[in-house]
């Protein structure tokens, strides 16, 4: 409903009356206001140990430093140039961080465009029409053809009594924390990725070197029995045996050739190239360094140091938002308009004083049915919003879990490293001895073979343990957020 509405040659008494009303833009903004949940103060993860357990005279023995803080590049912790060049190289390259970038920038632009709300559209609006119209009595033929010509700005503004503009922008801002927090996930995924990659690539091959030393022996056993034969003193079945547990040592290689080989590709395919582009480094345990002042994480701390909980709890108040945005549609809306026209029948004339209108409304509307549907649309946002909640509780859970997980496995990593290499230690001096007692006579060949097979499970054994070790301190630092805080304040965790 138009309720002010005048023309004439006055319009400097009512432009005042005009941007008067543009100030008005104060009133409340309806809906919620947004708060951060509360963690739990008896949230937190088992207790751990400040030092870990002793893993053993052969292998660092590891210590939590419990609040400590994660150094922005924390795959730097593991000493190894190689492993630095590759992560830089796959952040600067990786694709998912471009897709993260480019996601991010275009919900920045979306608060733009919300925030476009707070401010007077103004258009210039320019037109010619040509016509014929009667000139004579309404019972005359007489016709006259003409050309108006009319050019003039047209001003458009709503105002944000009960904060619709400020609740979408709130909204906005919000789905853009999401996408900040999305690329710091981004991140942290990659690099933890690449990281578990070569360790796993250093795993692979120090089982590989486990199996060509159990392979070794293998063949000093083949070796032995055929000179025990040659002499007499062994069975054609002796040979045999030790030639059938040579090739089922043998067949252990392809396996392990195989994860080397995928770790490879894997490395190439984080890095952004593929792998006839670009040849993954030689990754082993004699390079990457076993930290061993672990920092942890307060868990008082953890919710704002995670990435995954910061975008739920980002989800959360956008979702907040999105109640107040359903809210002010119940409210009444303003619409206030101006518009100043030159009109004439031609260009001359066309800014010449006399030929000015000036036009000033402003409008009102009142929803007052529509079928339940803005109640249902807002209780709709409310439902959204406690869906939310449970996702972002359940977001919380799974990251204390995941820490308090991660910490107990590097308890018992160190204690099956120190057991593993006990049983090696064992093993080997049995093996030896089982192989002089045969030259002798004084053992049978099933006993050399048991004594090998013990030595095989704890030769792989020990090397399975020690990899395990490296990939739980890795993940730690991911589910502890990996300082992500710290690489984007210094940009490299880079936003377009």
């Amino acid at each position: 409903m138009n309720f002010i509405r005048a023309r004439g040659a006055k319009a400097h008494r009512i432009l005042p009356l005009f941007l008067g009303l543009l100030s008005i833009v104060g009133g409340c903004a309806v809906g919620p206001d947004f708060s951060k949940p509360a963690t739990s103060p008896e949230a937190g993860y088992r207790p751990a140990p400040v030092a870990l357990p002793s893993a053993g005279p052969k292998d660092p023995r590891q210590h939590l430093q419990s609040g400590g803080e994660i150094v922005s590049q924390w795959w730097t912790l593991f000493r190894s140039d190689e492993l630095d060049t590759m992560l830089s190289l796959a952040i600067a390259q990786s694709p998912t961080l471009d897709t993260a970038r480019a996601t991010l920038a275009q919900a920045q632009q979306a608060i733009i465009v919300a925030r476009g709300g707070y401010f007077p559209l103004v258009d210039l609006e320019a037109s010619a029409e040509r016509g014929r119209v009667n000139i004579g009595a309404p019972d005359s033929a007489g016709h006259a053809t003409g050309t108006l010509f009319s050019v003039g700005p047209i001003v458009n503004y709503s105002l944000d009594l009960f904060g619709h503009v400020r609740r979408q922008v709130e909204e906005n801002t919000a789905f853009a924390d999401v996408q900040r927090y999305a690329l710091a996930a981004a991140w942290l995924t990659l690099t933890g990725n690449a990281v578990n990659t070569a360790i796993t690539s250093a795993s692979a091959r120090e089982q590989l070197r486990a199996v060509q030393d159990i392979i070794a022996a293998d063949r000093r056993n083949v070796d032995l029995v055929e000179i025990e034969r040659s002499v007499g003193k062994a069975a054609r079945t002796d040979v045999l045996t030790a030639q059938s547990q040579l090739a089922a040592d043998l067949a252990l290689l392809p396996p392990l050739k195989q994860q080397l080989s995928a770790a490879h590709d894997a490395l190439a395919t984080i890095v952004g190239k593929t792998p006839a582009e670009w040849t993954a480094p030689r990754f082993d345990f004699d390079m990457l360094v076993l930290p061993v002042d672990v920092p942890v994480t307060l868990p008082s701390a953890l919710v704002r140091a995670r990435p995954d909980i910061l975008a739920a709890e980002a989800q959360l108040h956008a979702a907040s938002a999105a109640i107040g945005v359903a809210t002010a549609e119940l409210y009444p809306s303003i619409t206030l308009s101006a518009s100043w026209t030159q009109q004439a029948g031609s260009i001359g004339p066309l800014f010449e004083g006399a030929n000015g209108l000036w036009n000033l409304a402003a409008g009102l509307t009142a929803p007052l049915f529509h079928g339940g549907a803005l109640k249902a649309q807002q209780q709709a946002a409310v439902d959204a919003f406690d869906a939310q909640l449970g996702v972002y509780r359940q977001t919380v859970l799974a990251a204390f879990g995941q820490v308090a997980d991660t910490l107990k496995a590097l308890e018992h990593d160190a204690e099956e490293l120190a057991a593993q290499r006990a049983a090696l230690d064992s093993a080997e001096a049995s093996l030896a001895l089982s192989q002089e007692s045969y030259k002798v006579g004084a053992a049978s060949l099933l006993d050399v073979l048991q004594a090998q097979r013990l030595y095989a499970q704890g030769r792989l054994g020990y090397a399975k343990a020690k990899g395990q070790r490296y990939l739980d301190t890795a993940q730690l630092f991911e589910a502890t957020g990996g300082g992500w805080k710290a690489s984007m304040a210094s940009n490299a965790i880079p936003a377009r």
